[in-house]
């Protein structure tokens, strides 16, 4: 693809997390006096970004939500005053957890090294909260490829709204159809596509719980040193 620079995601993308995840919810849950969570549903609730993550978390483990979906049907909300609770719980815990059950993926090194050997600016965005992103880029020895860090608070919405894409492309003073987005999910492609950028997706990340190679996009790659081809 002739593109002239590149935004790529963190979690599923440049580092496998969902260990820091499964730490950091099982943490949260056991505070807040509910029931583990099994990884194999917290990979469907990963990549919306913290808020997102905990509200499902909070839905499924509630004690009132079995007798909601048994007897009325419906998915148990959370109030405003448990879901802040749960909030602050998680940030603490990973504040202390943050990269210590996670790895780089293979491939990424090679096809960092080889993107910036090309010349090609390179942003991370992330729906991570930015101050985790930069401490775990730093932690996994990633962050000298990344002069641009933007987070999930980073701007006044996440992906995939296109609108962190359109402020990354403008921090990194190319058009949105000179950029591509390397991703691992709907949520990367779906902000990509609105964007008016090109979307590039590795097939080995969390995409909600799903194949993502039925995920519209320029190409599926299964390592990050693919890119290079």
């Amino acid at each position: 693809m002739q593109v002239q620079a590149c935004m790529i995601d963190l979690d599923g993308t440049l580092v496998d997390t969902m260990g820091d995840f499964e730490a950091v919810v099982a943490l949260m849950l056991q505070d807040l006096g509910l029931p583990p969570l099994g990884r194999e549903h917290l990979e469907g609730m990963v990549g919306k970004g913290s808020e997102y993550l905990i509200q499902c978390v909070l839905q499924r483990q509630m004690p009132s939500a079995e007798y909601a979906q048994q007897h009325i049907g419906e998915i148990a909300q959370p109030s405003e005053a448990q879901l802040h609770q749960a909030w602050e719980i998680y940030q603490a815990h990973y504040q202390r957890v943050n990269g210590q059950a996670s790895a780089v993926y293979p491939g990424v090194l090679q096809g960092l090294q080889g993107l910036v050997a090309k010349g090609l600016p390179l942003a991370c965005l992330t729906n991570k909260p930015k101050d985790l992103a930069q401490k775990l880029l730093q932690q996994k020895g990633l962050a000298e490829f990344f002069p641009l860090v933007f987070g999930g608070d980073s701007f006044e919405r996440k992906k995939p709204d296109p609108l962190p894409l359109l402020k990354t492309c403008e921090a990194l003073g190319f058009a949105p159809h000179q950029v591509v987005m390397v991703g691992d999910s709907s949520n990367d492609a779906q902000a990509a596509r609105a964007a008016g950028c090109k979307v590039v997706l590795l097939t080995y990340g969390y995409n909600h719980g799903l194949p993502v190679r039925g995920v519209e996009a320029d190409h599926h790659l299964d390592s990050l040193a693919e890119i290079l081809l």
